[in-house]
């Protein structure tokens, strides 16, 4: 037996505590009781060595002994460097980490898990910064079952995203006040699921977008091999259907792969610096050919120095040229298009920036006004074809306003003219006086 294992036991049997802590005492006893049997000692003398002895061993285990206020010190101070190592621990994994302790109670973390929980804080139940019942059942699980459990959960707040958890129970350090730990893990499988919607996604739109044009080709080859096959007029007529299909078939698998992208990078917040004012006149330049050939006239109101948002060019490009576009093929009949930059006081006190295109066409009805953004909505099927839409544009625009943190809103009344708003959000606070400038 070693001397741990007999000190263990001592300490868990308070009598053999007890004579552990008074042995010198008795011993001393029997020593002078047996010298002042014998006459050897006076019984004065021998009762003042005992009490000096036992006066001694009783002051030599006070001082061994720490005081319980120094002890609860230690164990705070014990505990304080064991959480600060676990939270540099932590800090170096790349996914989302959370220690909890026996009471579920917050632990230690890492700053990838306060982005996935802003609201989560130390000390406190994990269930009041993380509303999911899928960590917490997979958290009872791993304590009951002492082995690491996992589970998927879905957040749908501010974007929607998938995650596996893994729950692994851990012993903590012996006679911590804190208890068993449990680290949990997160796992963003975000673009796994992302890719397969947009691989059904994509099957399932090409498939019925693409039949009409498909058939259409197919029908002509058709004529043109059998009844048609010398007759030059109308093999010149078919060919020019042929040819409008097949570009609008390019421009709908174009629009699909575009739309795919952006919704595969949904999670991903740009980063750069991007003058919306030079994109506007951009667009504009772009698109003033179609413009004249429509005879309409194109207005921009903007400010006169640059305005900056955090976004990607070319996907903003596309935007306005949508909105743009839009407006010039379907609201022809106004003889204008006006589009306006101007900054705006957000909810919160958030700065943002507004750029609102307005047409003064036939406008649309309040009841399609909700599904404009719906992918292959369109307001008059036979309209939009005729023009050479996919009925993608405003889902496109949709996807890459949420991706940039902004928002569309949609503004018409019938027979008025109908106004396209996207909003930005504004890194900074720069003043700057409107400018018109007529294009």
């Amino acid at each position: 037996m070693t001397a741990g294992d007999e000190s263990g036991r001592a300490l868990a049997n308070p009598w053999a505590l007890r004579f552990r802590r008074m042995r010198l005492p008795i011993a001393a006893a029997v020593v002078f009781a047996g010298l002042w049997a014998l006459g050897t000692l006076a019984p004065i003398p021998a009762l003042a060595g005992f009490a000096l002895i036992a006066a001694a061993a009783l002051l030599d285990h006070e001082a061994r002994a720490p005081s319980p206020v120094v002890q609860r010190s230690n164990e705070r101070a014990a505990l304080h460097s064991a959480e600060a190592w676990l939270e540099t621990v932590l800090a170096g994994l790349p996914d989302p980490v959370i220690a909890l302790n026996r009471g579920e109670a917050v632990v230690a973390l890492n700053g990838q898990a306060s982005a996935l929980a802003p609201a989560l804080r130390r000390n406190e139940p994990i269930s009041l910064g993380l509303r999911a019942p899928e960590v917490l059942d997979v958290i009872r699980r791993a304590r009951a079952s002492r082995s690491t459990q996992r589970a998927e959960f879905f957040q749908r707040v501010p974007i929607d995203r998938w995650y596996e958890v893994a729950a692994i129970p851990l012993p903590s350090p012996e006679n911590a006040p804190a208890g068993d730990l449990v680290l949990l893990t997160f796992h963003d499988h975000t673009p796994l699921r992302r890719i397969e919607e947009m691989r059904a996604d994509f099957i399932a739109n090409a498939s019925h977008e693409l039949r009409t044009p498909l058939a259409a080709l197919s029908g002509f080859i058709d004529t043109l091999r059998g009844p048609a096959r010398d007759d030059a007029v109308a093999r010149e007529r078919f060919l020019a259907i042929m040819q409008a299909q097949a570009s609008r078939m390019a421009r709908l698998i174009d629009d699909l792969l575009s739309l795919s992208r952006i919704e595969l990078n949904a999670h991903l917040r740009p980063d750069k610096d991007v003058d919306l004012v030079a994109i506007l006149r951009q667009v504009a330049d772009g698109l003033q050919t179609l413009a004249n050939d429509r005879a309409v006239e194109i207005k921009i109101t903007a400010p006169p120095s640059p305005l900056v948002v955090l976004g990607e060019r070319d996907e903003l490009i596309r935007v306005f040229e949508n909105l743009v576009e839009n407006a010039l093929k379907y609201a022809a009949s106004g003889k204008r298009v006006e589009i306006e930059l101007t900054r705006l006081e957000a909810a919160g006190g958030k700065r943002e920036a507004r750029i609102a295109v307005q047409d003064y066409g036939p406008g649309i009805a309040p009841e399609h006004l909700p599904r404009l953004t719906e992918r292959f909505y369109r307001v008059d099927v036979a309209e939009s074809r005729a023009q050479g839409g996919t009925g993608l544009g405003l889902a496109l625009v949709k996807h890459i306003l949420n991706r940039h943190g902004g928002r569309l809103t949609i503004e018409s009344t019938p027979g008025q003219g109908a106004t396209f708003s996207a909003h930005l959000p504004l890194p900074g606070r720069d003043e700057n006086p409107q400018l018109s400038l007529a294009i």
